[in-house]
């Protein structure tokens, strides 16, 4: 058996190449389109008050995105496995690194992002329609002084039923999600673009430019590094995902092929919405505005709300439905792979490698994917995960990264990398500078992070004995 092949497991069954290019692409802007190109400006406007640095920060991240893609598409060329960067890691680490980063896929980055997703999405349908708080006389009952489960009651159980109903659909066939995707992610796209075109046609008075503009501080030195790297890691909450596309790679048609062509159009199609977008709000809302918005106000519809009224606000809040859900879905089609392929190499549940016979879906890798998220869901707010999935992400980016340069050295990797090996050095150079910077200025996030990291160790351990012990026991006569 080779290094690259599926060990036995409990299902015999494969998954099946239904998904094309154009889906491929959709799927990358669908998971990375969410919520952040829509609310992350504020936080950003308050750490840089400057448009220019803002901007910076946009294309500053867009870049390493797209420096990333041509990473992966390197990294893409090594495996036709369902599992993308987990194989990856698996085929030049071992299991010891690969399974670290599919645990941490499985408690922070994918089920982090799910749940952050399914919030965002709940608190849209919230602004369109009131939801009731049906838990609120338990709202001040916590754990830990940091967790309150039974806040903003509504708004969770409607972000847990979105979980359940997407899973659903994911369960019965990739072949229904992916076509949903496909519609959401042009609609959203289509609204983007028509809001942008609304921003930049807009005429800011004078006098108040010129007021806002006087009162704005000036960001220097350290704070300016600091506040730079602060805001590109909300930016690039907005473009996580990118690399999604690579846990289906079993269900990809051609995937050696399309698999980096959709990676590349993907982040391109959300670099270049991103840019113009952010440039738009700035052009109707200045940024010293933008910094005064609260924690729960949503820029985007702050902004057509100036452009459009009362309009404007209805269109953006359906806008961000639209685009929390399709996110949201795109990420229950990709993160589940990973476990199922965890599975087969025997280093997760085993019952997570089961193919469905009707579907031909991981539908139970899909069912642990939504029991966790649902519990980050009522346990963690926006903020605090996604800080946590950028950090994990990005550390494990660095080692991805490392191994595409480990690979071409022993000419593993033949193919043709765009911009070998500068680009993956500047990544590398990147991801060191990002990860310092967030463990000094989010101390308690990050070691958050690293204990949800470490957390895998037990079960690592666990998962191999177990596999020891009953291929022990088979060879028995």
């Amino acid at each position: 058996m080779q290094k690259n092949e599926p060990k036995p497991g409990p299902s015999n069954a494969h998954l099946k190449q239904v998904l094309g290019l154009p889906t491929g692409i959709l799927l990358v802007a669908g998971i990375m389109i969410g919520s952040g190109v829509f609310k992350k400006i504020v936080p950003m406007s308050q750490a840089l008050h400057s448009e220019t640095y803002i901007l910076m920060a946009w294309i500053i991240a867009g870049i390493i995105t797209m420096f990333g893609a041509f990473t992966y598409a390197g990294l893409a060329t090594m495996t036709t496995q369902t599992g993308g960067v987990y194989e990856y890691l698996r085929l030049i680490y071992g299991n010891f690194i690969a399974f670290t980063f599919g645990w941490t896929i499985f408690t922070i980055i994918g089920s982090g992002a799910i749940a952050a997703l399914s919030f965002v999405f709940a608190q849209s349908v919230n602004t369109l329609i009131p939801l009731p708080d049906p838990l609120s006389a338990y709202k001040d009952i916590g754990i830990g002084h940091a967790i309150f489960p039974f806040t903003n009651s509504g708004i969770k159980l409607l972000a847990v039923f979105t979980i359940i109903l997407l899973t659903w659909v994911n369960y019965r066939g990739v072949n229904k999600a992916g076509i949903l995707n496909n519609i959401v992610t042009t609609a959203k796209i289509l609204g983007i673009v028509l809001l942008i075109i609304s921003g930049l046609s807009y005429t800011t008075p004078a006098t108040v430019a010129a007021i806002t503009t006087a009162a704005t501080p000036e960001v220097k030195g350290a704070a300016l590094f600091s506040g730079l790297f602060g805001a590109m890691l909300s930016a690039l909450w907005a473009y996580d995902g990118w690399a999604n596309i690579t846990f289906v790679t079993g269900e990809i048609k051609n995937p050696k092929r399309n698999i980096p062509l959709a990676i590349i159009g993907g982040v391109g199609i959300a670099m270049t919405l991103y840019v113009l977008l952010n440039y738009a709000y700035m052009k109707v809302l200045p940024v010293s505005e933008l910094a005064q918005l609260g924690s729960n106000k949503i820029a985007a519809a702050e902004v057509a709300g100036i452009l459009m009224g009362k309009t404007g606000a209805l269109t953006i809040a359906l806008l961000i439905m639209v685009s929390t859900f399709g996110a949201l879905n795109a990420c229950i089609i990709s993160y589940p792979r990973v476990y199922f392929r965890m599975a087969q190499e025997n280093v997760f549940f085993k019952k997570a490698a089961n193919v469905h016979p009707a579907f031909s879906t991981p539908h139970i890798a899909l069912l642990y994917s939504a029991i966790w998220s649902i519990m980050l869901v009522c346990s963690g707010t926006f903020d605090q995960i996604t800080n946590l999935v950028i950090f994990a992400s990005y550390a494990f980016f660095a080692l991805a990264t490392c191994g595409l340069v480990h690979m071409k050295m022993k000419k593993v990797i033949t193919a043709k990398v765009i911009g070998y090996p500068v680009i993956p050095i500047i990544i590398i150079c990147f991801c060191v500078a990002l990860i310092i910077n967030t463990i000094v200025t989010q101390t308690e996030a990050s070691i958050i992070g690293l204990l949800l990291i470490l957390s895998g160790i037990p079960f690592f351990m666990y998962f191999t004995k177990a596999y020891k012990a009953n291929a022990k026991s088979s060879d028995q006569p």
